[in-house]
């Protein structure tokens, strides 16, 4: 049923937001450059990896215009998307494609699969998703602990309503544009291993 649902909501999501999509493809070819769209490797269920796709929120790094930090790369226009959650629309795609699902634990980078501990790494139990219980309580602003925390909690207890939860205080979380960074950073710390922030 689940799966069922994120197709739907997939399909439905591009549809409607085709015309989102487009104006902001345009106005991040303006503002930030091409290509538009950022597409990285991510682990997901299982630790199998993907090509995650975002809409671009920074410049290349350019040593000689100083751009060089992710402070530094990230566009105003940038942040806005990141803000409003605009620089997720492409990972529709991800969902359709069945990498994703529209909840779940947050995909992160490959390069953190050797630092999870054997209870945190229980969040590769699931797909990923475009939000997550993590995300609701605080986003980027918790500790990595208690985010895993999170993670593994949603796995234990995932339902739909859990889901139809998650996905309320999520609306409400964008329309307040809380959460959206760690202090001192324009996204998360990174994360180091178990006993670090």
């Amino acid at each position: 049923m689940k799966r069922t649902l994120d197709i739907l909501g997939a399909v439905i999501g591009l549809v409607l937001l085709l015309p989102v999509i487009a104006l902001t493809a345009v106005c991040v070819a303006i503002d930030v450059g091409r290509p538009v769209i950022f597409a990285q490797p991510r682990p997901g269920r299982h630790g199998r990896i993907f090509t995650l796709y975002k809409f671009r929120s920074m410049r290349s790094v350019d040593d000689r215009h100083r751009l060089v930090t992710d402070a530094q790369r990230v566009t105003k226009f940038g942040r806005v998307l990141r803000g409003s959650s605009l620089d997720e629309l492409p990972s529709l795609w991800n969902v359709l494609r069945g990498e994703m699902s529209v909840v779940g634990p947050r995909p992160l980078l490959v390069e953190y699969l050797d630092r999870y501990t054997p209870e945190q790494a229980r969040r590769h139990e699931v797909r990923p998703g475009l939000t997550g219980l993590a995300q609701v309580a605080g986003r980027n602003t918790v500790s990595w602990e208690r985010r895993f925390a999170l993670d593994v909690a949603y796995v234990d207890a995932r339902s739909l309503r859990l889901d139809a939860r998650i996905l309320a205080r999520t609306v409400g979380l964008v329309l307040r544009r809380e959460g959206i960074a760690a202090p001192g950073s324009v996204s998360a710390h990174t994360f180091e291993g178990t006993g670090h922030a």
